[in-house]
C-alpha cells in the first residue's frame, strides 16, 4: 500500500531533495511551504504522515501540530535543528511520534518514517485471538513493562509516551540488564545499521528518557551512564 507523507518546511531545498527521496521509495508525498499553507491543506487533503520543520513562517510546526490534533491524530516526525526546541516540544506534551535534528541523513528520515508508520499500524490492528500466537512478546523488566507490538511502555503501572527511536533505546538496554551497551551499539539499535548519527545524540535521547521516567517515578534510577563506555539497564 502506498503511504501519503505531507513535508512541511520554509526551506526549498529540503521540500525538493527529501521529496525525491520519499517519492524513490514509494511515498505519494505533498509539500507545504509553512504551517499555515499546509493547515489548508491537509484538512482538504489528509495524509497518513506528517513531516514538520519547527521554525517556519506564518504558522509553526508546534502550533500547526497543535491544531491538526483537535481534528485527527495524525502521526508526525519533528525536523529540529536546537535541543531547546526539543525541549520546548517534550514539555507541551504535543505528542510528536518522533524527531529528527537538522541536519540530518535522507536515509534516517525514510528510517523514521517507516518505523511510525510499522507502529501506528500494530496500534490499529485488532488484538489477537487468545489462543493466537504473539508476534513479539512483551518485556518484563521489574517495574518495566514493554509490549513491543503495541509500542506501550509502563513504569510501575504508568504509562509513558516514548518516541519510537526512544523506544527501541529503553528495549535494547532492558533485553540484557547489567550488560552495558555502547553508544554504537543504542544507535544501531535505534536507526539500524549503516546509518551514521551522531554519538551525543544517543546521550541527548537518554537525558529526555530519564526525564521522562522521572516525571512518572522521580525516584528511578535504572539507566546507567559508565563514563566513556555506554549506558546499562539496572533492573
Amino acid at each position: 500500500m502506498t503511504h501519503s507523507i505531507a513535508l512541511v518546511d520554509d526551506d526549498q531545498n529540503i521540500l525538493t531533495s527529501v521529496a525525491m527521496a520519499l517519492e524513490a521509495e514509494g511515498f505519494d508525498v505533498t509539500t507545504y511551504k509553512d504551517g499555515a499553507e499546509a493547515f489548508t491543506g491537509l484538512m482538504n487533503r489528509p495524509v497518513d504522515l506528517a513531516v514538520l520543520d519547527i521554525k517556519m513562517p506564518r504558522m509553526d510546526g508546534m502550533e500547526l501540530l497543535t491544531r491538526l490534533r483537535k481534528e485527527r491524530d495524525l502521526p508526525v516526525i519533528f525536523l529540529t535543528s536546537k535541543d531547546e526546541e526539543v525541549d520546548e516540544l517534550l514539555g507541551l506534551r504535543l505528542g510528536a511520534d518522533d524527531y529528527i535534528k537538522k541536519p540530518f541523513s535522507q536515509r534516517l528520515l525514510i528510517a523514521r518514517i517507516q518505523a511510525v508508520l510499522r507502529r501506528r499500524e500494530l496500534e490499529s490492528a485488532p488484538a489477537p485471538a487468545e489462543d493466537a500466537p504473539e508476534t513479539a512478546a512483551k518485556l518484563t523488566r521489574g517495574d518495566l513493562i514493554l509490549d513491543p507490538a503495541r509500542h506501550l511502555c509502563t513504569w510501575k503501572g504508568e504509562p509513558l509516551n516514548l518516541t519510537v527511536t526512544e523506544f527501541l533505546i529503553v528495549q535494547a538496554l532492558a533485553q540484557r540488564p547489567g550488560h552495558v551497551k555502547s553508544r554504537d551499539q543504542l544507535i544501531d539499535a535505534a536507526y539500524g545499521e549503516n546509518i551514521y548519527v551522531d554519538d551525543r545524540t544517543i546521550d541527548s535521547h537518554i537525558k529526555r528518557l530519564r526525564k521522562k521516567f522521572r516525571a512518572a517515578d522521580d525516584t528511578f534510577d535504572s539507566i546507567e551512564t559508565l563514563y566513556g563506555i555506554g549506558y546499562r539497564y539496572r533492573d
